[in-house]
């Protein structure tokens, strides 16, 4: 009996279906030579029968949890998920939250020392002692104050333990917030609409975002309210609860700036405070409250602090020599 089933493409949009010579898709029909397999948009059209269909959409469930995990697929992938008759040959692992038990988890070597796994296949761990730190004051504590010189991976570690954190469903929203401009946040004199105020100064952080959740998923996350991205001035009132907050740029904050950010922690929360003491681009007059605010905290004990250093730049070799001049300069 000839039946049809459609199938949304949640995860695993279109673009990554299809392909200049012999896409995906194609690779995919070649594996069910007795279904009619039609892509159209993002909608998968099966015609067949039964079995097949079953079979193939319980595969392509699992090829969509690895993209969704991954961030890319490949033509070894989809033969070692379309391929495989004894479930035994796919690496099982405890599944992780967003997972059934039971499921297969195809993992990667050393996939236990990841991050993310990023668009088009890139890997996001830690790399530093710094970082590997960082990761690791996550795990215990809900408030991580994390300092230290440009390039040294403060922030970009910080979104990829957001990005896991959302992807295994520990957290309902990422929250990313930065000073823009000065620690008043005067953007009247700026070109253009609010947004486009604002955008320059919030780059840094959809930069980050884009080497690890894919383009279409991103768009459709920050318009869910899922991932929000906004200036510290935009946190006044609120509270955040179930979410991963991360406030960038600190050194830009003044003592009552940052006292009003961190007072908007809600129930099941993840704060994350970055800043470089050294950078800081507040006026004359005003103070940087980011290290009187360490510097207050220190005695609680489930607060922690991350110093990176120098040792922890992981930009252009040069980035070490010019941030260790500038502080030799300093002295």
């Amino acid at each position: 009996m000839m039946l049809s089933k459609k199938i949304e493409l949640s995860q695993l949009t279109a673009r990554e279906l299809t392909g200049t010579d012999y896409g995906p898709i194609d690779r995919l029909r070649a594996k069910f030579p007795l279904l009619r397999i039609t892509l159209r948009g993002d909608m998968i059209s099966l015609a067949g029968d039964d079995r097949n269909i079953a079979r193939f959409e319980r595969m392509f469930g699992q090829l969509e949890q690895y993209f969704d995990r991954y961030g890319h697929i490949s033509p070894e992938v989809i033969d070692q998920i379309f391929d495989t008759i004894d479930p035994s040959a796919i690496v099982r692992a405890a599944a992780p939250r967003g997972f059934e038990e039971g499921d297969a988890v195809i993992l990667p070597d050393n996939d236990k020392d990841v991050i993310v796994y990023g668009n088009g296949g890139i890997v996001v761990k830690a790399r530093t002692p710094g970082q590997r730190q960082l990761v690791k004051a996550y795990s215990s504590s809900d408030l991580i104050f994390v300092t230290g010189p440009a390039g040294s991976g403060k922030t970009y570690t910080a979104i990829a333990l957001a990005v896991r954190a959302l992807r295994n469903k520990e957290v309902k929203k990422i929250i990313l917030t930065r000073p823009a401009v000065e620690a008043g946040e005067k953007l009247g004199f700026l070109p253009g609409d609010m947004k486009e105020k604002l955008d320059p100064y919030l780059q840094p952080l959809y930069d980050a975002l884009f080497d690890m959740i894919p383009h279409k998923k991103l768009s459709q996350l920050i318009e869910e309210g899922i991932i929000q991205i906004a200036p510290l001035a935009f946190m006044r009132g609120r509270t955040l609860s179930n979410a991963f907050v991360i406030l960038d740029e600190a050194q830009n904050t003044t003592l009552s700036q940052l006292k009003m950010f961190l007072t908007r922690m809600g129930g099941s929360a993840k704060f994350v405070v970055t800043g470089d003491a050294t950078q800081i681009d507040l006026g004359p007059m005003q103070e940087s409250g980011l290290l009187h605010t360490i510097g207050l905290l220190s005695g609680i004990k489930e607060i922690a602090h991350v110093q990176m250093s120098g040792r922890d730049i992981v930009r252009h070799p040069l980035v070490k020599s010019i941030v260790s001049a500038f502080a030799n300069d300093n002295k």
